[in-house]
C-alpha cells in the first residue's frame, strides 16, 4: 500500500524479494550473533543522493528495518558517507539508550576509532564498528546493501515520475514556472456530526506530511461543507498571513463551483494573491479519472479535462487530503461518542470524567470495570460508582 501511496507500484515485488531473503537468511543462521544487539549497515549512492540501510539484529534475528536518505551537496565516498551517518544518526540527544552493542558495516573508516569512543561516552557502555568480510554477518550486510540499492534506485524512479507529473500540470494548468508547492483541502463528516477539515500539502518530493493541517470545525450548521471550507481556509491563511510556514503555488479544493468561490472571497478577504485555485470536480458519472479541474480566471471558472500524468498527481493529493480529513473525522466522532457516555451521569461531572479516563486508560475501560474497581479511584465512593456501573450498564 505504501509503494502504491509514493507513486512507486513497482517496488511492491521489490519489497517481496526483500522479505524471502531477510527469511532465508534468518533460517540459516546460527549462534554467531549471540544475543547482543547490532546494527548493520548497508548503502548505495547516485551521485548526491544516497540511500543507508540499517538492520536491526536483536538475540542473533533481524528484528526490523529502516532506510534513511542523507542528502549531501558533494558526492561522497562510501566510507565519507557511514562515516558522517553514524554520528549524525547515533549521537542524537534522545537516541543514546538506542544505541547498540555493534555497528557492522563493511568498509573500514579512517576515524573508526574516534566514533566508538564518542558512542561509548554517549551510551555510557563498549560499543563497536566492525567492518566484516564473512560469516553471517557479511549476509547481512549485502541484505542491507542491495536493499538499499533497490530503494535508492526506486526513490530516484519515483522522484523523476513525480516531476514528469508536475511538468504535466504545469502544462495543463498554462502556469509560468513549474510549481514547487500544492495544497489541497477536504471537508469530513458523519450527517454534520464531528466535521472535520484537512490540509494536505505537497512538494516536488510528495507528500510533505510535517505541514498536514486537521481543523475541527465548530459553531456552523451541521452539514454545512460551504461554511466549514469557509472556517478551515481563514484558520490556515490568517496563520500563513502573519508569516507562519509558506503559501501554496497551487491550492486545491476539492469540490466544484460553489466551493472555489469561497475560497477566493476568504484569499481575497486575505488579501492572498499569486495563488493560483484550482477546484476538483466530480464528473457526472462521478467515477474516478473522471474529474474536471475548475479553474479560477479573471473572468470566472474555466473547466479543465486534465492530461493522464496531471490527473494522477491531483488524484493521488485529492485522494490524501480525503483519507486525511475522514481520519480525523473518526477520531473526533469515535472520542466524542465515547466521552458522551460519562456525560450526564449523577456524581459525575467533569472532574471526575478525567479522572476516570486517567484512571482507566478509556471510556471502554471504565465500561468493563466492576463497582469495586471504579472505587479505586480516588474520588469515586461506593454511591457513586454503583450509580456509573448502573448507568453504563442499565442504560
Amino acid at each position: 500500500d505504501k509503494a502504491s501511496t509514493e507513486l512507486a507500484f513497482e517496488d511492491a515485488a521489490t519489497y517481496r524479494d526483500q522479505i524471502a531473503a531477510m527469511r532465508q537468511i534468518q533460517a540459516q543462521q546460527v549462534i554467531e550473533a549471540g544475543n547482543g544487539n547490532i546494527d548493520v549497515l548497508g548503502f548505495a549512492m547516485e551521485g548526491s543522493d544516497a540511500c543507508m540501510h540499517v538492520l536491526y539484529i536483536r538475540h542473533g534475528r533481524i528484528l526490523g528495518s529502516r532506510s534513511f536518505y542523507p542528502r549531501s551537496p558533494l558526492a561522497l565516498s562510501g566510507s565519507e558517507l557511514l562515516s558522517e551517518f553514524i554520528p549524525q544518526h547515533y549521537l542524537k540527544a534522545n537516541l543514546a539508550a538506542e544505541i547498540p552493542k555493534e555497528i557492522a558495516i563493511a568498509t573500514g573508516l579512517e576515524e573508526q576509532a574516534v566514533l566508538e569512543q564518542a558512542l561509548q561516552a554517549a551510551a555510557g557502555r563498549k560499543v563497536a564498528i566492525n567492518d566484516v568480510s564473512r560469516g553471517t554477518r557479511r549476509k547481512w550486510i549485502e541484505l542491507a546493501t542491495r536493499t538499499a540499492e533497490q530503494n535508492l534506485t526506486s526513490k530516484l524512479a519515483a522522484a523523476s515520475n513525480i516531476h514528469q507529473r508536475y511538468v504535466q500540470l504545469q502544462s495543463t494548468l498554462g502556469l509560468d514556472e513549474l510549481p514547487e508547492r500544492l495544497e489541497c483541502f477536504d471537508i469530513s463528516h458523519s450527517s454534520g456530526e464531528a466535521t472535520v477539515a484537512s490540509c494536505v500539502v505537497f512538494n516536488r518530493e510528495g507528500p510533505l506530511k510535517s505541514d498536514y493541517r486537521r481543523f475541527n470545525i465548530e459553531n456552523i450548521t451541521p452539514g454545512d461543507d460551504y461554511a466549514a471550507m469557509e472556517q478551515a481556509l481563514r484558520r490556515r491563511y490568517k496563520r500563513l498571513q502573519s508569516g507562519e510556514g509558506s503559501l501554496p503555488d497551487i491550492l486545491f479544493i476539492d469540490g466544484g463551483k460553489g466551493q472555489l468561490r469561497i475560497a477566493e472571497d476568504v484569499l481575497g478577504e486575505l488579501g492572498v494573491v499569486g495563488v493560483t485555485l484550482v477546484g476538483i470536480a466530480k464528473g457526472s458519472s462521478r467515477k474516478p479519472g473522471l474529474e474536471t479541474l475548475l479553474l479560477t480566471t479573471d473572468n470566472g471558472e474555466r473547466e479543465i479535462l486534465p492530461e493522464p500524468n496531471g490527473l494522477l498527481l491531483i488524484q493521488q493529493i485529492r485522494d490524501e487530503a480525503h483519507r486525511f480529513a475522514i481520519t480525523g473525522h473518526r477520531q473526533r466522532r469515535d472520542k466524542k461518542r465515547h466521552t458522551s457516555r460519562l456525560e450526564g451521569i449523577a456524581g459525575v461531572g467533569p472532574k471526575r470524567r478525567r479522572e476516570l479516563l486517567r484512571f482507566f486508560g478509556g471510556v471502554g475501560e471504565v465500561e468493563k470495570a466492576s463497582v469495586a474497581d471504579l472505587m479505586r479511584v480516588p474520588s469515586i465512593n461506593r454511591k457513586v460508582a454503583e450509580t456509573i456501573y448502573s448507568t453504563l450498564h442499565n442504560g
